[in-house]
């Protein structure tokens, strides 16, 4: 932290320093209608805020290891992501959800490079939930080659928009008109992002 500690004690006064920054922050602390919930990796190479170009109270955002979003597992059984999930559609009402996977990831890489997760069980049970009937990633002879895993993991994201649609919330909100969903696959060395076109199933630039 010793390079960011820096510039977070002088963030505030660069805020009132300028009254464009002002204004972007001060709304916000009149309450929040995000235009999305996001949910991505948790690899510190990915920042929507970055590459979406968003502002304060644009995005809400879900980060899990994998960009995993968990099976509904009923009522009184919570997790924190159902929790997050449950907030964002119910009470600020998010008219669209993104799953955003991207190009490198380590733990979908993994998977598909058939490594050892003893190490990291909660990963591998989250990530490969429900493998065998959702197209989850598994071991893959051509996904070995491929630096990238790209191919592996859109079929993640296809896989996690699909747990999205599990969950009560989702699923109302989507038969209701007022929810879209998105699945996005952004290549952290190209800065290129790829939006799932659901008529083709292919992953086309957005």
């Amino acid at each position: 932290m010793r390079s960011l500690i820096p510039h977070a004690r002088t963030f505030s006064a660069r805020i009132s320093d300028h009254d464009d920054e002002r204004e972007s922050y001060g709304r916000p602390a009149q309450g929040q209608s995000p235009e999305a919930l996001f949910i991505s990796c948790s690899d510190s190479r990915v920042q929507p805020a970055v590459f979406t170009g968003a502002r304060a109270g644009q995005l809400f955002e879900l980060r899990t290891a994998g960009n995993a979003v968990p099976s509904y597992a009923g009522a009184g059984r919570p997790t924190g992501e159902s929790a997050t999930l449950e907030y964002a559609v119910r009470v600020l009402e998010v008219p669209e959800i993104v799953v955003c996977g991207h190009s490198h990831c380590g733990a979908v890489g993994a998977l598909v490079r058939g490594e050892d997760l003893a190490a990291v069980p909660a990963v591998h049970d989250r990530l490969t939930a429900r493998r065998q009937s959702s197209g989850e990633p598994a071991p893959d002879d051509v996904a070995r080659t491929q630096p990238d895993v790209a191919a592996a993991v859109q079929r993640h994201v296809r896989a996690q928009l699909a747990r999205l649609r599990g969950h009560p919330c989702v699923a109302e909100r989507e038969a209701a008109g007022l929810l879209r969903l998105r699945g996005w696959f952004y290549g952290i060395d190209t800065g290129r992002i790829l939006q799932l076109d659901t008529r083709l199933d292919a992953f086309l630039p957005l």
